[in-house]
């Protein structure tokens, strides 16, 4: 079993006011955490991997397939591997939450 404290790892900005945490990664699956400021943009992208995830605060709204959606503290939500998606924060305070990756996905290149 392996355990990663958050004591361990450093946030990285992979967009101006979007902090991505990773988290554990096993074969099959990897977490990150994610805190997006008030006004921050993640622009669109896709990658193979399906993603599924939770905020547990704040409203994050997504963008796909030209469709908005927002998701509250509390609400879950899946995307498609491959599906190209977007987000911004578009409230007064911070998003916090947790996504989930199928493959796994603990080095991305946030470049990408």
């Amino acid at each position: 079993m392996d355990i990663v404290s958050s004591d361990e790892v450093e946030s990285t900005e992979a967009v101006p006011g979007v902090h991505l945490t990773q988290g554990a990664a096993g074969d099959e699956a990897s977490i990150q955490r994610f805190y997006i400021e008030p006004g921050a943009e993640v622009p669109e992208h896709d990658h193979p991997h399906e993603q599924v995830g939770t905020v547990t605060a704040g409203a994050l709204t997504f963008v796909v397939d030209g469709e908005e959606r927002t998701v509250h503290a509390g609400d879950t939500f899946a995307i498609p591997g491959g599906e190209p998606h977007a987000a911004v924060n578009e409230g007064e305070v911070p998003v916090e939450g947790f996504d989930v990756f199928s493959p796994a996905r603990p080095n991305p290149d946030w470049e990408e």
